[in-house]
């Protein structure tokens, strides 16, 4: 069953084809470096350039991930929104640090980050959830994120009443719903190299500034 659906170990062939993408490290700034990397993905990924994959831990230690969009980034870190009841809510309150990946095939480049967790102020999610479609905003309201959900009847009803109880008028964001910043103490670049021999650089936050290194692959 494995043979048939996972892909074999590439030949000679296939890795000399590999195609060779050249210098990619050119900017020194990794913020300036994953936004220039960000913009070459936004060009080419089929959907979602800015998906990333947030992992957490829970009370007992036990890793969480799972797909996030980033909805900003700065020299101050990556922030993202969720419900703030929701497992990874309830994960970042119990032990606010986390990872962040990006993987894009089209490019076949990665980055990933690791480091302290915040919560964005109020004034900034206030103003990121009024640039949702309001049916995002309604659906804010409506899901109890994370917890069990009896059908998803129960889901289009809570829609539904939601929907009626703000049918005029500006939706308020709801005091659950709020983001995080990611405040990154270390950035990784990865980009695919022909057989396996692949390209890291990682930075890593020190007093002053970001220290730069190689790392094997």
């Amino acid at each position: 069953m494995a043979d048939e659906i996972i892909p074999p170990t590439p030949s000679e062939e296939a890795y000399a084809a590999d195609a060779d993408q050249g210098d990619v490290f050119t900017i020194d700034d990794p913020f300036a470096l994953f936004a220039d990397w960000l913009a070459l993905a936004g060009k080419s990924e089929p959907n979602d350039a800015n998906a990333m994959a947030l992992a957490t831990v829970d009370e007992a230690g036990l890793p969480d991930v799972r797909m996030v969009l980033l909805k900003d980034v700065s020299a101050c870190g990556l922030s993202f929104y969720t419900n703030l009841e929701s497992a990874k809510g309830r994960q970042l309150a119990a032990n606010p640090k986390a990872a962040l990946c990006f993987h894009w095939k089209s490019i076949r480049r990665q980055v990933r980050f690791r480091g302290a967790v915040e919560p964005v102020r109020e004034e900034e999610a206030d103003a990121y959830f009024k640039t949702r479609a309001r049916g995002a905003r309604i659906g804010a309201w409506a899901s109890a994120q994370s917890r069990p959900l009896e059908g998803r009847f129960a889901l289009e009803k809570a829609v539904a009443a939601k929907a009626a109880k703000y049918a005029i008028g500006e939706i308020p964001r709801p005091p659950q719903w709020s983001g995080y910043r990611l405040m990154p103490s270390a950035i990784e670049f990865w980009v695919n190299r022909p057989f396996r021999l692949h390209e890291r650089l990682q930075y890593t936050q020190q007093e002053g500034g970001w220290a730069k290194q190689a790392l094997y692959p």
